[in-house]
Formats: structure tokens, sequence, C-alpha cells
């Protein structure tokens, strides 16, 4: 995977032995693997899973924290033509037996930190744990060819409406992507990148982290996100650059020991994932760190925009410009026109742009416009060529005929200090069809008379919720979205609707 077709001894990690054999590739703890060390262990490992009875097309499960396992087991299956299927470790065991199932996965590879998940999960593949690798590892590679049309990988979206369903990346699209990464940002061969965003979530596989085992820099998985402790290996390590989710950076920028953080060897900040409150990238820029946000999704592989550093500064929460290699266009009124400053669904295609879901067809087909247009579910406008996403189309609230777009007045809540973090949804009513309910967590005491006032003062009386919530937290999923048909249940039962 992540270059030209693959023929057995000429595939990828080996191809970045060849270029740079005693580089550091990953390290994690005490233990370092250099690129000729990771080719030669992904070599023995997939001459082990052949031997296993894994095929060409087979699905390769993994289930287990951030660890150097996780991409050698990517790339053995990748060696063996198979498709890697990264499980989210967050989960129940009855969600992961679904997964399981859904996938038809012929093997399951886990660590030791999931023990007890596999054990509630139920009927289950062959398994193989990680810490008997090396007691099964094999001799032949089976040097399977492998195309750029070839799948690669199954990623489970988030399932926050629904069943989770699988996005199938191809090694084309996780090749372009990596390719529209470099286009946008410089990555070097002297890197060292954190990997602290799940390796089961497109961030953190496919933003920063391949681009620097491309570019022959070095990664370190980190197996659980603490803010501290990577505020303090930044300085330690000289980490020059991590992808992110907007609630790490938060944490990150709460953290006691932000203020005293040694950030000075970073280069390079990627988020995505959700929107970020302005004040949290104001943070980051104010210490001089290069931040920029992307917007994709794992169906894209997942980039689809990245602001550029030239701009951030004017357009700190901007989802940026389209890659390099990136096509973006409208959908308004079922046409397909250019994206201006209207808001509107906003359509994607390009190389990076995913095979269809695992096994559903109709899904796949609905998902596309005119063939090759990929149906987003966002909301965009553009402003002198940046963009903003400014809602998902199923969270939009119709009340009154008018659009309120929730993203819109959760902006204006968290301008007030006393907010922590919120979230709107719709909840049914009988005089305007739907009204607003709004979360919010609150970092101090917060009258709600004042909050009520400020939103009058910045939106129109229809944008204004009608019901106000405060709570402890937010429902979240593992990639820190916020759960957003949860609360729409929990508002309803508070209403009575």
């Amino acid at each position: 995977m992540i270059g030209p077709a693959n023929h057995g001894v000429g595939s990828w990690p080996a191809r970045r032995a060849r270029i740079s054999p005693h580089r550091t590739a990953l390290v994690q703890g005490d233990r370092t693997l250099t690129y000729a060390g990771l080719a030669h262990r992904a070599d023995r490992l997939a001459a082990a899973l052949t031997r296993l009875g894994v095929r060409r097309g087979d699905r390769v499960a993994y289930l287990g924290v951030n660890d150097i396992t996780v991409f050698e087991t990517l790339f053995a299956t990748a060696l063996c033509g198979a498709i890697f299927v990264p499980l989210n470790h967050r989960l129940s065991g009855t969600e992961i037996a679904y997964m399981l199932a859904d996938s038809g996965a012929s093997l399951l590879v886990h660590s030791a930190d999931a023990d007890s998940l596999v054990a509630a999960a139920g009927p289950l593949p062959p398994v193989l744990r990680t810490a008997d690798f090396d007691t099964v590892a094999g001799d032949e590679p089976p040097g399977a060819e492998v195309t750029f049309d070839d799948p690669c990988l199954l990623l489970y979206t988030s399932g926050t409406t629904g069943k989770p369903k699988a996005a199938v990346l191809t090694h084309g699209n996780l090749t372009w992507n990596t390719v529209n990464q470099l286009a946008h940002f410089d990555v070097l061969s002297t890197d060292r990148a954190l990997c602290i965003a799940p390796l089961f979530h497109c961030v953190g596989l496919g933003q920063i982290t391949l681009p620097t085992l491309f570019k022959g820099g070095s990664v370190e998985p980190v197996a659980k996100f603490d803010p501290g402790a990577i505020l303090a290996r930044i300085g330690e390590a000289g980490i020059t650059g991590f992808a992110a989710v907007p609630t790490m950076l938060q944490m990150m920028c709460q953290d006691p020991a932000w203020d005293t953080a040694d950030l000075s060897s970073l280069t390079c900040v990627l988020y995505g994932g959700s929107p970020v409150q302005e004040r949290v990238a104001r943070a980051w820029l104010d210490r001089g760190v290069r931040l920029l946000q992307g917007y994709g999704m794992t169906e894209a592989s997942p980039g689809v925009s990245m602001a550029t550093h030239d701009g951030t500064l004017d357009h700190p929460v901007s989802a940026g410009v389209p890659h390099f290699f990136t096509d973006v266009a409208a959908l308004r009124a079922e046409q397909v026109v250019p994206l201006g400053t209207e808001p509107a669904e906003l359509l994607v295609r390009g190389p990076n742009v995913f095979a269809g879901y695992w096994n559903r067809p109709q899904e796949t087909r609905d998902s596309f416009v005119d063939g090759s247009w990929f149906r987003t579910g966002d909301v965009v406008r553009v402003n002198d060529g940046w963009a903003h996403v400014v809602d998902r189309i199923k969270d939009v609230i119709i009340s009154g005929g008018e659009n309120v777009y929730p993203a819109e007045v959760e902006a204006v809540i968290v301008q007030l200090d006393e907010v922590e973090s919120c979230a709107v949804v719709g909840v049914p009513d009988e005089r305007w069809g739907e009204v607003g309910a709004a979360y919010v967590v609150a970092r101090t005491d917060l009258d709600p008379g004042v909050l009520r006032e400020h939103l009058e003062a910045n939106l129109a009386r229809f944008k204004v919720p009608k019901h106000l919530f405060f709570v402890d937290s937010l429902p979240r999923n593992a990639t820190g979205k916020v759960r957003r048909v949860e609360l729409r249940a929990m508002a309803a039962a508070a209403v009575g609707r």
C-alpha cells in the first residue's frame, strides 16, 4: 500500500526500507523499529497470516489501543492482498460482535488490553493475540499483487445514527489522500510525529501518520490520550506534529501544564472531525503553533479541504481550501453547481473518494449524484475562497419554515466565558413544528437569563432555543463528536414529545 501496485518484494514498507532502511519508522516506549525492521516484521507476519488461512480479499480485524502492532498488522494484511478492519476498542462487546459479523472477518487480531472486550463479544472468528506475533511468524511472505483499485481498509463510520457502516478505502484512496496532504503542508524525513488520534478513525491514520511514514519520518503511537502527558512528550521528544480531534486540543490548552509546556518543536498540528471553538484555535495560534483545520470524512480517506499556513490567522476556524486532487461542488435544487456564499450541501469527487459501503450497494448508489459526486451531507458556504462548514443537513432545525443551523447557535453560546461546551438539537413543537433545545456545559455558574439575553442580542428570535438545559457533560462518541441522537431523545422526553 502507499505506492504503485504492490508485487510481493516491491511492496510498501519494503520500498521505504530500501530508501531509508536504518531510519526509525516507529517508536513506542522502549521499543524502536526501523524501516528495514518494519518491512521484515510485516513480511513474517504476512507469512503467518497466510498459514492461518488469510487469503486475498479476506478481512483481518484488529482490536486494541494505538500500538506499533497496529501498523505491523496493517502492512502484513496488505501483503496478503487482504483487507484491514481496525475496530473501535471503546465499544461494547455487542457492538464489536456486530462489526465482526458485518465485515465477515476471517481473523481477529487483538492486543492484551482488549482481552475482556473480546471475551464479551460472543462468537468470534479465529483469534491471534499480538503477544504471539513472534511465535507464529513465518519466513515466506505471500507476495500477493495489489493494485490501486483493490480494497485496503474497512473503516466503520461513527454510527451517530443507526448501525455503523463500513467505508471501503482502496490502496489508491489512501495513496491519493497522502499525496493531497503532502501537497498542502510540508513533511520531512526528519519529522517526528505523535499518533494520538485513534487508529480506527480516519484522522488517526490519514492525517500526519501515513504522510510521515511515506516521507521516511518517525511516528510514535500513543495508547492513551492524556493531555498533560502529551504536552510533556512534545518537549521531551522534539515532536514536530500530530493530528487531533478538537476535544483533544481543548483538553490540552485547559491543562495546568499548558502555559509552561515547550511547544517550540511543533511545525504543524492538524485537527478535524468536528468544529472547534475559536478561542481554542486562538489559544494554539497564540502559542506560535502552526495549526491547520482539515475538513473531511471517512469516505474521503479523509481529506477534502484544509487551511493553509498563510491564511489561518485570518480564518482560524475555516475548513480552508480544497486539496490539490479533490474537486468540490454544491447540490442545489438537485443540480450540481459551484459552491458560493449561500449555504448548500457539499459534493466531493476525486481519487481519494471511497469505493462504496461494504455490502450496501443501494446506500452506495444513494450517496452519489451523477455517478461521481459524493454527497457529504454537510452544509457549506464559501467566503473569499475559504470554506465554512455550516452544519449537517440532518441536524438543521426547521422552525416556522425557517432553517436554523445548530452550529451557528452553538458558536454564539460558547462566546460566553462561562460556557465550556454546548450542543443544540431540534425538538417537536406544536406551534412552530420544531424548535431548538440547547444543552450547555458551564465551567462556572451561569444565569439562564444572562444566556438567553446574550442569544437574543446576537441571533434572530426564531434561532434562539426555546429550551435550555444545563448538564455536567455532553454524550460523545470515541472521536469526540456529540451524539445528537441521544440529545434529541432526551429533549423530547423532557418536553413531553
